[in-house]
């Protein structure tokens, strides 16, 4: 009779153990995904210009974070016109970060002599930032607002360009 309590205890026991074995393991696979509204994850990366950048480097500035890859069709397209933008809204206080998840450095080198940009640049081929935003795709973006959330996400480029007068509006609303 005691033997069999020990029995069912240890079956217990052993359930819990697994249910919560079970519960981390699905919460740990579960993909981070940034939308709207959202904190927009805080991040520490070393630029292409050797300086370290951090939202709070932009001194509360509106931050254009664009993830992008040298063999993406869309990322090319979008270069010249993502350049125009941060060229405009620049001197306002619109900080824009590219982050290329190429993993050759060749590549991205030769992306950048082709289209020179006129903004901050930073290389993630372990893909670790574009993890923690749940980017997947490329071209991806991210405008977060000086208070760190996220205003405004664009999957794949902006079909009219990053000058489109709905983007740019946008933008200056929240200058």
């Amino acid at each position: 009779m005691e033997s069999k309590k020990i029995d069912q205890w240890i079956k217990i026991g052993i359930g819990v153990l697994m249910g919560v074995l079970a519960w981390v393991i699905i919460s740990t696979l579960q993909e981070p995904k940034i939308v709207e509204g959202s904190e927009a994850p805080k991040f520490a990366v070393k630029a292409d210009n050797g300086a370290t950048l951090t939202p709070t480097d932009f001194g509360g500035k509106l931050l254009l974070l664009n993830f992008w890859a040298s063999w993406c069709a869309p990322c090319v397209e979008e270069a010249p016109s993502l350049n125009q933008l941060s060229e405009k809204f620049k001197p306002a206080g619109l900080v824009v970060l590219g982050v290329s998840i190429d993993r050759k450095e060749s590549q991205y080198a030769a992306f950048l002599k082709r289209f020179p940009p006129g903004f901050a640049m930073f290389r993630d081929p372990q893909q670790d930032l574009s993890y923690r935003y749940g980017t997947y795709q490329v071209p991806e973006s991210y405008l977060i607002d000086r208070s760190g959330k996220v205003v405004l996400k664009v999957i794949g480029a902006p079909e009219k360009g990053w000058m489109d007068p709905d983007v740019v509006s946008t933008i200056q609303r929240l200058m």
